[in-house]
């Protein structure tokens, strides 16, 4: 009969599951969610995979330069918020890497009336919203998801796990109230006034449909 391990021997299989799931975390690409974790290690109980993630969230409760944070359901070890400007002087962030203006406020419009065709998008910006659009595609914050079943027939649009990723929500709930995303952007968007949509009502699977080219329906 095999001896029970001791309490010692217990604890350092704890610390060293609890390592290697901060390396994981800290190695994956896109934010490892639970379900990644439990198959990279299926040879743990899930029980003890849960445990150590719990400890690792304590342990980055700590002030530090890390935080670990819960994004598009799974997670994540970035630098703190308060701390990017910092960040950006090491990698001298190029501002063609950043959304324009026009581009925020189109985002915005989509991620709050989602699903929604280009022409609504340009009915409540009050400007053509084409070239944003496919800038939008290109940078991958979001997605046609089908077609408005109206004449013509146009692309809905909706926004992307990366879109949740970029701006650190883990789902469309986290969307904060429309004036104060406004008020964050600097944007002056009054038309913005419904609650966002839940990720429940957007279309589950992406039809085929042909990539936009130089026009948006």
């Amino acid at each position: 009969m095999a001896e029970e391990p001791t309490v010692r021997e217990a604890q350092r299989a704890s610390a060293e599951l609890k390592s290697i799931l901060e390396a994981l975390i800290f190695a994956s690409p896109e934010p490892l969610t639970p379900k990644a974790m439990f198959k990279l290690l299926d040879t743990e109980p899930k029980e003890d995979v849960q445990a150590a993630l719990a400890e690792l969230k304590q342990d980055y409760e700590r002030p530090g330069g890390l935080q670990l944070v819960e994004v598009a359901g799974g997670y994540q070890i970035v630098t703190r918020a308060d701390l990017h400007d910092w960040v950006r002087k090491l990698f001298h962030e190029r501002s063609t890497q950043r959304l324009t203006v026009q581009a925020l406020e189109t985002l915005a419009v989509i991620a709050y009336k989602q699903p929604i065709t280009a022409l609504e998008v340009t009915e409540i910006r009050g400007v053509n919203t084409a070239g944003v659009l496919n800038t939008l595609l290109e940078r991958g914050l979001i997605k046609i998801v089908g077609r408005k079943q109206v004449v013509g027939r146009p692309f809905l649009y909706a926004t992307t796990r990366e879109f949740l990723i970029r701006f650190g929500l883990n789902d469309l709930n986290d969307l904060p109230k429309v004036e104060d995303m406004a008020e964050a952007l600097g944007l002056d968007m009054p038309i913005l006034v419904e609650q966002p949509a839940r990720e429940e009502d957007l279309p589950i699977a992406e039809p085929e449909v042909e990539e936009p080219g130089g026009s948006i329906h």
